[in-house]
């Protein structure tokens, strides 16, 4: 092919990835390289998530050692007629949109084109107070705008077509709800004043821009604008319930509203492509990486979670971005633990439901193994192990809890737990000093019901305390 073809192919191949309209035969959706060990305990935490939750389906992707090694749909993607869900179908992925957001801005600087610390004023003209606020303070939701959709529903303007000017004109506009860089809320708001920056010094619009940069260099193929088009009859359908009413087919937002902010559709497969890049670092300068997964700091001095359009920090020593997303009939969760090269993406079709958080927090510690687990932890589920088969190390306990594990206990023990099985979790929740000893609250989840347990320890490790009860 000679390269001025070439070139037109490509510049075709942009055009229609900014639409999301490239065939989705184009890339292979299913990947199963996987541990089978692994592969059967996400598989059990999402199907046990989708019955507890009731939310129709979910779409997994697993990053293990920098690489996509497991992807897997569970559920209906479609109620009616009954359609199971498969890899091969887009979901919305929300506010997961602002990390593409805000990597547009960081290559934009890194062309020289502007800086993080320049005022918002010097692109966007008219905000409240636009020459104080700067780049940096609307990606970290630190510049004080107000949110324009706060909901977990789709009000009835929003039905109806808006631009990203009207939006500003009407939320970017009005008195700011604090001063610049004193206080840390999420806005909406920000990124559409951040998607219009990304277009006023690109000269592109912000989804070729992306297509261009990101998504066609990653062979994000599945990649879908849902602001501008809603997903088809072969991706999975939106939905949302009145209480504890039926499930309903989700209204979609009028055109406009989701601009810069969340309005991207795709696959996990595609969603773990980018996961991968977050990891290897091969879009941005590694300079570039470093302030978008820093925390920002207030003024005075104190944190906020978060980067450039990522939530950050550390659990139990392991250094994550992460960001969830809604949008009518749709929420979304990307957990990405950078140092150990591990990715989670999980996208359901229910809007104002936590199931994709949870499997994506329940997942991610099974994808990176035993080393996630605090000291305490592998020593309670140790223990925990051991009764389920009516048995007791007694050199591990002080001589009150000694006492307490009688034959009778120890069997009470085996048969109430030995029938849940393996627990899908058990982490700590609490710690606290009384007595002398250190108390310890853990959650343990298991399909369909969750139990407390709770422990006192002695200085030399001896355990005073280990008991057991359903949550309340």
């Amino acid at each position: 092919m000679s390269s001025a073809i070439w070139f037109h192919v490509a510049r075709r191949s942009i055009v229609l990835l900014a639409a999301g309209l490239l065939p989705m035969a184009l890339a292979a959706q299913t990947v199963d390289t996987i541990d089978p060990d692994l592969r059967g305990r996400i598989d059990r935490i999402a199907t046990t998530i989708l019955d507890q939750s009731g939310v129709p389906s979910a779409s997994v992707a697993v990053v293990k050692g920098g690489k996509l090694v497991y992807t897997q749909a569970y559920g209906k993607a479609r109620l009616d007629p009954p359609t199971p869900a498969t890899p091969e179908m887009r979901y919305s992925i929300g506010s997961i949109s602002k990390q593409f957001t805000a990597t547009a801005i960081l290559l934009l600087e890194e062309q020289g084109k502007l800086s993080l610390d320049d005022p918002v004023s010097k692109y966007v003209p008219g905000l409240t107070r636009g020459d104080e606020v700067t780049i940096r303070e609307i990606l970290s939701h630190t510049s004080g705008y107000q949110d324009y959709w706060p909901e977990d529903y789709v009000m009835t303007p929003m039905l109806k077509p808006e631009t990203a000017q009207q939006i500003i004109d009407t939320w970017a506009k009005k008195p700011l709800d604090f001063d610049p860089g004193t206080k840390w809320q999420y806005s909406n708001t920000n990124y559409v004043i951040a998607g219009q920056i990304v277009e006023k010094v690109s000269g592109e619009r912000l989804m070729d821009y992306l297509a261009e940069h990101i998504f066609r260099p990653l062979g994000m193929r599945s990649v879908w604008n849902s602001d501008e088009i809603k997903l088809t009859q072969v991706d999975a359908t939106p939905y949302y319930r009145h209480a504890l009413g039926p499930l309903r087919v989700a209204p979609k937002e009028g055109r406009g509203w989701m601009f810069a902010a969340g309005e991207l559709a795709m696959t996990a497969h595609d969603l773990a492509l980018w996961d991968e890049s977050l990891i290897a670092q091969t879009v941005l300068k590694p300079e570039s990486y470093k302030q978008m997964f820093t925390e920002v700091k207030l003024k005075d001095g104190s944190g906020t979670h978060y980067g450039l359009g990522v939530f950050v920090g550390d659990r139990n020593g392991h250094r994550f971005i992460s960001h969830s997303g809604e949008v009518s009939g749709f929420v979304s969760d990307n957990e990405v633990l950078v140092d150990d090269g591990a990715a989670v993406a999980v996208l359901t079709n229910q809007d104002a439901v936590g199931a994709a958080s949870t499997i994506a927090r329940l997942a991610a510690p099974a994808v990176i193994g035993p080393d996630t687990e605090t000291p305490a932890e592998r020593a309670a589920i140790a223990i925990y192990r051991d009764l389920q088969k009516g048995q007791i190390d007694r050199t591990l306990l002080a001589p009150n809890l000694s006492d307490y594990f009688t034959q009778e206990a120890l069997d009470d023990f085996r048969a109430s737990l030995a029938p849940l099985g393996e627990p899908l979790s058990l982490q700590q929740v609490g710690e606290d000093l009384r007595g002398g000893m250190t108390f310890r609250a853990f959650r343990i989840v298991y399909p369909g019901r969750r139990l407390t347990l709770t422990t006192y320890t002695y200085p030399d490790g001896k355990l005073e305390q280990y008991l057991i009860a359903p949550a309340e």
